[in-house]
């Protein structure tokens, strides 16, 4: 594998030579080819769906459809259209001695992503990278294996059309010591990024020895403060919830007011469409067990561990809480610095929330679903950072590029 690190790292020596205008037109091409290529890249996605139980949470994250592929494409053109985030100069000025000095950004080089069951990020990593002149190393799921070769190989095709190493965008073997080779990948991989499920961030980053960003694990509240719109509120919990329940930016706990639990069922009437199943503390499991159907509300004990469960699935929690104190702590404890929103009319109370939730994305009045590079405005996203050091929340262009200090003189020397 040490090889194939050398080769993509040899490669990537390529892409500073780009101009802005080649890489646009390369990202356009490959956007043409997916569209044009829909029924392959489906098919080859069907195979992976065969192989998963349709009850499986990732198999909605795995589901290739033509609309799907349609907002991919859109995207990348999209990615196309942005500025280029290289060559910007962030910070200058000349010193008394006559040093100028220029802080300019520039590509981290290589960028190695491991993900799961998500065979969009194949495209979505690929079209960052490449307009931020990084090549990539993929490391994708076993359960997106036949999918993640299809898209590469379709990407391969267009940047040999145009003359391009295709070894800037690798697909790595889907096992589980490729994972472990790339994290040892010191002078080869120059920033790792794991894009899953808890236990993926975990490992990557208790056993990397590369610089790594930690994104995606997201245990997401929205509070219905005691000055809430209940009309509102069913709406953005009902969005929150049910909208892609499989990704990390969906609810996984409802925090109320407990002066409101009388409107609880009005807020969860949307739910039962979709067949969400609720794990409710006592005083919100009576206020919903007239009006919930029994088989979808749980009489199961609330417990530490099931609100720091990141459902993943049609499941929520309710914790019913005395003020908006209670609400930040709670927050505090079981979050996991993703998204988080409140639900309120008092904009002191907003205020306060907004300034106190420690989490990436903080919203009020509106859901945690518009956690999202694309929505965002930044044409796609290479993974929502959860951490402070660093970029936080969605990962654009911008995020993925370093920055170097670039100093002219004439002659000057430091006594």
């Amino acid at each position: 594998m040490i090889e194939i690190f050398k080769q993509v790292k040899d490669a990537s020596k390529q892409l500073p030579l780009l101009c802005d205008e080649q890489r646009n037109e390369i990202l356009n091409a490959v956007a043409d080819a997916i569209v044009a290529n829909k029924s392959s890249l489906i098919a080859a996605n069907a195979k992976d769906l065969a192989l998963m139980d349709k009850s499986n949470p990732l198999y909605d994250r795995l589901q290739l459809t033509e609309k799907r592929l349609d907002d991919i494409a859109a995207d990348m053109r999209h990615v196309a259209t942005l500025p280029s985030p290289l060559g910007q100069i962030t910070k200058e000025k000349t010193l008394e001695n006559g040093l100028y000095l220029r802080r300019i950004s520039v590509p981290f080089g290589v960028i190695g992503m491991i993900y799961e069951a998500r065979p969009n990020v194949t495209f979505d990593v690929f079209s960052l990278c490449f307009k931020s002149g990084n090549a990539c190393i993929l490391k994708g799921g076993k359960d997106a294996d036949n999918s993640n070769q299809a898209g590469v190989a379709l990407i391969h095709k267009v940047l040999e059309q145009y003359g391009i190493n295709p070894a800037i965008v690798t697909l790595m073997p889907a096992t589980h010591e490729a994972t472990q080779e790339m994290l040892n990948a010191v002078g080869y991989i120059d920033l790792c990024i794991p894009r899953g499920g808890k236990k993926l961030i975990q490992f990557v980053r208790d056993t990397a020895k590369v610089p790594v960003i930690e994104t995606g694990a997201g245990v997401v509240h929205a509070y219905f403060d005691q000055e809430g719109d209940v009309q509102m509120g069913a709406r953005i919990i009902d969005n929150a919830k049910t909208r892609r329940p499989s990704v990390c930016n969906a609810l996984d706990t409802l925090l109320i007011h407990e002066s409101r639990l009388q409107d609880l069922p009005q807020l969860c009437a949307p739910l039962i469409t979709h067949n969400v199943k609720i794990y409710a503390d006592e005083k919100a499991h009576k206020a919903l067990e007239n009006t919930y159907p029994k088989e979808l509300l749980s009489s199961e004990i609330m417990t530490e561990e099931t609100y720091d469960t990141e459902w993943m699935d049609y499941k929520m929690a309710i914790k019913t809480v005395k003020n908006l104190d209670e609400a930040l702590d709670h927050i505090s404890r079981h979050g996991s610095g993703h998204s988080e929103c409140i639900i309120t009319n008092n904009p002191k109370t907003a205020e306060k929330f907004q300034s106190q939730v420690d989490a990436a994305c903080v919203y009020v009045n509106t859901p945690t679903s518009f956690t999202d590079g694309a929505q965002f405005g930044l044409g796609a996203e290479i993974g929502i950072s959860t951490q402070k050091l660093g970029p936080r929340g969605p990962m654009g262009l911008e995020e993925i590029t370093t920055y170097k200090w670039l100093i002219n003189g004439n002659g000057q020397i430091r006594k």
